[in-house]
Parts: C-alpha cells; sequence; structure tokens
C-alpha cells in the first residue's frame, strides 16, 4: 500500500517498524460542543484505514485522544457556571453517540488528556533537561523552538519567516516572558478559577501540543508509524508535537504524516457567521448516520469535499441500492439452483479492483467505483449462478461492505406467517388465473406494509421502505 505522506509531499510505500502490525495516532477531539461534519472525516477516513489494514492482516494499535482540559472547555464551563469535567464529560458523551453512529471502530485506546498529567509532566522534564526548554517567571515552561534545527520541516515553514510575522508579538506580550516569540508554552501557570495540578513549576496545566506527545509515548512509544488527523492541525499543532517528541525522546516521532482535507458547504468555508455550519447531530436526525459516512468516502481524502443536501441525498440512495443488491444476494440463495459459475471469477476481480484502490493511498472513490461494478455483476449473472458462486460474491460483497463501514445497518427480516400465508395464496391466484383475486392480495399486502416481486425464482417479498 502507498500513501501520501504529508512529510515528504509524496506517496511511499507504507512499511511498518513492526513486520504485520501498524501503530496509528490520530487526533481526537476538544469536547466543549458537539462536533460539526467537518470533525466527522478524519473520524471516518482513518477508520477506513485501520479496518482496510485489518482486512489486510495486520495487526492495529489504534490510539485517538481525547482532550478534556482546554481554554475553550474553561471558557463553555465558566459561561454556563458549571465545573468543567461537567462540560467536558457532556460532550464527549455526545461525540461517542456520533463515533458509533458513524460505525467507527472503538479505538485500541481512548487517552484523556486529564489522566495523563504525571506522563505530561515527565515529558516535560525531558524536555528541560535536554535544554529544550525553560521555565518563564510565572511559573509558565515553553518550548524553545529555535533549539530544534528542523522545526517546520512538517509543514515545510521557514522558521526565519514565522519569525519575522511573529516579531509583533514580541511588543504584544504582556511580561515579555518567552525568549522568542515563536516559543510555545508546553505548561501554563494556573489562572484564577482555573482547574490546575500541582507540578515542580507550581500550580498549572497542561499546553494542547504536549498532551498528544505525552499520550502518544505512553501508548504506542517513541516511534509510531501513522500519525493522522485533519490537515488544519498541520502547523503548528502537529509540528509542535514533533519537535516536544523528537528533542524529548531522541528519535523519529512518526514515521508517516496523512492528513485529511477540508470540508465545504455548497462550495463555501464552513462557519457560524455564513449560517452554513451543520453539527453531526443535525445532519444525522434529517438523513441517518450511513449516508453521512458514505459521504466522507466519496472524495479522495486529502482533498477539499464539497457538502450539499443534494449529494447526500444521492448518497442516500446509493446506500439503498447496495442494501437491495445484497438483499437480492439473499433471496438467489435461498431459491438457487443454477451451475453457473462466472460469478466465482467476477468475485475475485472486485476484490483485485478494490484493493488496488485502497493501496492507492486508500482511494475510496475508486474503491466504491469497484463495489458498484460487482452490483451490476451480481444483478446481472445471480439468476444463473450456482449456489457456491452466490456464496463467494455474498462474502467478498460482505467484506468490501465491511472495509468501507458500510451496509452496516442490515437486518435480515423474518416475514411473518401470515405474510407468507397471503403470498402462497396469491401464487396458487396467479397459477390457476384468477387475476383479480391476485391483484387484491397483493393490495392486500401493500396495505399491511409489505410488497411482493415476481421472478423467475418465484416470489420476493420485502417490507415497503
Amino acid at each position: 500500500m502507498k500513501v501520501f505522506n504529508t512529510m515528504t509531499r509524496r506517496k511511499e510505500e507504507l512499511v511498518p517498524l513492526v513486520p504485520g502490525e501498524y501503530r496509528i495516532y490520530v487526533c481526537g477531539p476538544t469536547v466543549y460542543n458537539f462536533v460539526h461534519i467537518g470533525n466527522a472525516r478524519p473520524v471516518v477516513v482513518f477508520d477506513t484505514l485501520r479496518r482496510y489494514l485489518e482486512y489486510q492482516g495486520n495487526k492495529v494499535l489504534f490510539v485517538s485522544n481525547i482532550t478534556d482540559i482546554d481554554d475553550k472547555i474553561i471558557a463553555k464551563a465558566n459561561a454556563e457556571g458549571v465545573p468543567m469535567q461537567e462540560i467536558s464529560q457532556r460532550y464527549e458523551a455526545e461525540f461517542l453517540k456520533d463515533y458509533e453512529g458513524l460505525n467507527a471502530l472503538p479505538p485500541t485506546a481512548r487517552p484523556h488528556a486529564t489522566d495523563h498529567i504525571e506522563e505530561i509532566l515527565s515529558i516535560i522534564a525531558d524536555i528541560l533537561a535536554k535544554g529544550h526548554g525553560y521555565v518563564a517567571r510565572n511559573g509558565d515552561v515553553y518550548f524553545r523552538v529555535k533549539s530544534f534545527a528542523e522545526y517546520g520541516k512538517l509543514s515545510h515553514h521557514d522558521l526565519n519567516e514565522l519569525e519575522s510575522g511573529n516579531r509583533a508579538l514580541r511588543s504584544q506580550m504582556d511580561d515579555d516572558l518567552k525568549e522568542d516569540p515563536a516559543d510555545f508554552a508546553v505548561w501554563k501557570a494556573a489562572k484564577p478559577g482555573e482547574p490546575y495540578w500541582e507540578s515542580p513549576y507550581g500550580k498549572g496545566r497542561p499546553g494542547w501540543h504536549i498532551e498528544c506527545s505525552a499520550m502518544a509515548r505512553k501508548h504506542l512509544g517513541n516511534t509510531i508509524d501513522i500519525h493522522a488527523g485533519g490537515e488544519d492541525l498541520i502547523f503548528p499543532h502537529h509540528e509542535n508535537e514533533i519537535a516536544q517528541s523528537e528533542c524529548a525522546n531522541g528519535c523519529t516521532f512518526a514515521r508517516y504524516w496523512m492528513h485529511n482535507g477540508f470540508l465545504n458547504i455548497d462550495n463555501h468555508k464552513m462557519s457560524k457567521s455564513a449560517n452554513n455550519f451543520f453539527t453531526v447531530r443535525e445532519l444525522s436526525e434529517a438523513y441517518g448516520y450511513e449516508p453521512i459516512r458514505y459521504f466522507l468516502l466519496t472524495g479522495q481524502y486529502r482533498g477539499p469535499l464539497n457538502y450539499t443536501a443534494d449529494l447526500i441525498g444521492a448518497c442516500k440512495a446509493s446506500l439503498e441500492r447496495l442494501y437491495t443488491c445484497r438483499d437480492n444476494l439473499d433471496f438467489a440463495l435461498q431459491n438457487a439452483h443454477g451451475t453457473e459459475e462466472t460469478l466465482i471469477g467476477s468475485s475475485e476481480e472486485a476484490r483485485k479492483k478494490f484493493c488496488a484502490a485502497m493501496d492507492d493511498d486508500l482511494n475510496t472513490p475508486d474503491a466504491l467505483a469497484a463495489l458498484f461494478d460487482f452490483v451490476r455483476d451480481i444483478n446481472t449473472l445471480s439468476p444463473a449462478a450456482s449456489p457456491a458462486a452466490l456464496q463467494t460474491a455474498a462474502k467478498v460483497f460482505d467484506e468490501l461492505a465491511n472495509v468501507l463501514g458500510i451496509l452496516y445497518n442490515r437486518k435480515k427480516e423474518e416475514v411473518p406467517a401470515d405474510i407468507a400465508a397471503l403470498v402462497s395464496e396469491r401464487a396458487e391466484a396467479k397459477k390457476a388465473k384468477d387475476w383479480p383475486r391476485a391483484d387484491a392480495i397483493r393490495a392486500e399486502l401493500t396495505q399491511k406494509g409489505w410488497q411482493v416481486e415476481d421472478t423467475p425464482k418465484g416470489p420476493k417479498v420485502s417490507r415497503i421502505k
């Protein structure tokens, strides 16, 4: 498999540090509100990456954190007059509801920043001991950016340009606490009314960037295979993570960096001021979660993706087509009496095309196209297919859908005895050419919420959607 590495700006063969095992860290949410549709993109994209790596027989250690201490959480808590933990726990629960609704697999670990204060203080101590940080007069602890010669290697920013852009900050700093405007806080001295923890530098709380460095080291080790997240995190968050981690650990932090692109609304940047800001919860209540997941797979993950109501409606229709095909496979299996094996070859070809797409930098649009080509073959070949061929097709179909994390709402509904009796009675009426009675039974079935379709293999009955 090849993936685009943000660090090198090219596609590279994805080779894990330990053969057959991938260590992946994906930046999770800051829990102070409902997540918006853009937040769902990294959830779906990197869950799909994990699913594909596991489908290929690999072990995946997948860590995605919860940022439960942050300026925004504190501000929300102060505005509502409640403890910070009440805000973070409330919106973490809402995030998990959306996460599960999108059919994202539970991570191997979901660490919380506030549960890792000891690990955060440990990595800060390593940074200070190696001369890459300093304690300011007020108890803030800063990372000394110029001490890391490779700073800017992920975002490809030149430190001199950054310094020029930050020169104005020097005069704006309240107490001139920093040695350099580019330096950033890894520990913040407590302000009145803020939550805090004891530290060697006084009461305070961690900076945002250091949290991920500490949690990644704790759960995945000093060097991980893939670090992922939205492209908005490249700078400064991921750039600062690299600087902290590599200075503290003395080795490469992440071997591959993967970032998903932005999501626009009707070709405009999503913002509350433009009145085009949608949460995942709002869209799920209108369309369901599965069309959202499907929509987020329709674009190449690195590029921008444009949301419109028409597109999400088309995604819902596409899912219906996939569900119908899978139901048709079940019906064909129940009534199989053919001998043709061609569908086995089509199944193998579908798997091959699907994997080729996924191996090309997680090309989910082409993977979906391969799945729909397979649908066409199933619809064409299943009437004459042998039971073995149909079983193979069903197995491959389910495998590919599962890699994409779709068709998870499929429930096989048993046909009630009274409905089955009416279907049989209608078949007998048709056999006797009693068309009025057959039509009357069809009308009765419709009234009861069921539809019947006449096929070469007999009547197919299903609930009206």
